[in-house]
C-alpha cells in the first residue's frame, strides 16, 4: 500500500461552537470508512474575540471527546468534581458514558489558541458505564523521531519507521490511537497499522503527496493496509488517528451520540429532569 492509498477526502469548514468559538470542522458521522471517529475540530486564532468565550457547561452522553493543545490553556471542570488546566502540548481526555456536564475555559490572558478536539463513539454496551476523565501534561507526552520527521504519541501504541512508542493515554475506545506528526518535505514514513484496524489523518499544515491531491485542513480516510506509507508533498504536520470500527448504528442529536433515536430522546428527557449523569 502507498502514499496513493487514500478512500476518501474530506475538507474542513468553518464553523463556531460553545460561546461563538471560531473552529473548522470534519464532520464523520455518516463516513462508515472513519469508524469510530465522529468528528474532528480545529481551534485556531490569534484573535482573542474569536474564541475567549470558550465552552460553557453544556452536556454529552454516548462518546468520548480528547482534547489536544498546540498552543494555549484550556481548564475542564465537570459535575462529577473533575478540573484540570491544560497547557501548550497537554490533552485532555474525557469518556461521557452515561452523561457529563462540562465546561472547557481558555485562559483570559491568552493571546492564541491552537489546538483540537477529537470525538470518538462508544460502543453500545459502554454508552452509559461511569463517566470518566484525564488530563495530561506536555511533559508526559513522549516523542519519537528520525531523520526528517518526528511524532508525539498521545495515546496507543505506534511503530513509524520501525521507531516504537506508547502514549500515556491508554483506555480510549476502539483502541484508539492518537499521534501528532512533523514531515519534511519529500520525506515519507511507513507506520504499521493493525490488520482491524482503520487510520485516518487531519492535515492541518502543509499536504501529503495523495491521488487526487487534498486541500490543506482536509482529513484523508485511507484503504485498509498493514503497512501505511505517508510522503510530504511541502513541509507538513498532521493529526494521525487509528481506530477499530464499532459497526453499529449512529444516532447523534447535539452533543449526544447514542444507537438509536429513543436514547436520544431518554437523553434529552434525562438532562431536562436533572438526572443526568446519574445511575
Amino acid at each position: 500500500m502507498t502514499h496513493s492509498s487514500v478512500e476518501k477526502i474530506i475538507p474542513s469548514h468553518p464553523s463556531s461552537d460553545g460561546d461563538g468559538v471560531k473552529i473548522r470542522r470534519v464532520g464523520l458521522f455518516n463516513q462508515p470508512g472513519a469508524d469510530p471517529f465522529l468528528m474532528m475540530d480545529e481551534l485556531l486564532s490569534d484573535n482573542p474575540d474569536d474564541f475567549i468565550g470558550g465552552f460553557p457547561p453544556h452536556p454529552h452522553r454516548g462518546m468520548e471527546t480528547l482534547t489536544y493543545l498546540i498552543h494555549g490553556s484550556l481548564e475542564h471542570q465537570d459535575h462529577m468534581g473533575n478540573k484540570g488546566l491544560i497547557n501548550s502540548g497537554g490533552a485532555q481526555w474525557m469518556s461521557a458514558g452515561r452523561g457529563v456536564i462540562h465546561s472547557e475555559m481558555p485562559a483570559r490572558e491568552m493571546k492564541q489558541l491552537h489546538g483540537f478536539q477529537l470525538w470518538i463513539n462508544l460502543p453500545a454496551e459502554n454508552k452509559m458505564q461511569t463517566p470518566d476523565y484525564r488530563d495530561v501534561s506536555a511533559e508526559e507526552i513522549p516523542q519519537i523521531a528520525g531523520d526528517h520527521w518526528s511524532a508525539k504519541l498521545i495515546a496507543g501504541d505506534w511503530d513509524i519507521n520501525g521507531v516504537t512508542g506508547t502514549g500515556p493515554l491508554d483506555k480510549l475506545a476502539a483502541e484508539a490511537a492518537y499521534a501528532d506528526i512533523q514531515l519534511t518535505d519529500g520525506q515519507e514514513v511507513s507506520i504499521k497499522v493493525p490488520e482491524h484496524q482503520k487510520v485516518i489523518a487531519f492535515v492541518y499544515q502543509g499536504q501529503l503527496e495523495t491521488s487526487p491531491a487534498a486541500p490543506e485542513k482536509s482529513m484523508l480516510i485511507f484503504n485498509a493496509t498493514d503497512n501505511l506509507t505517508l510522503k510530504a508533498s511541502q513541509d507538513s504536520r498532521l493529526i494521525l488517528l487509528r481506530g477499530t470500527p464499532i459497526r453499529e448504528p449512529v444516532a447523534h442529536y447535539g452533543p449526544f451520540v447514542m444507537n438509536t433515536m429513543d436514547e436520544i430522546e431518554q437523553a434529552i428527557i434525562d438532562y431536562n429532569k436533572g438526572n443526568f449523569g446519574n445511575g
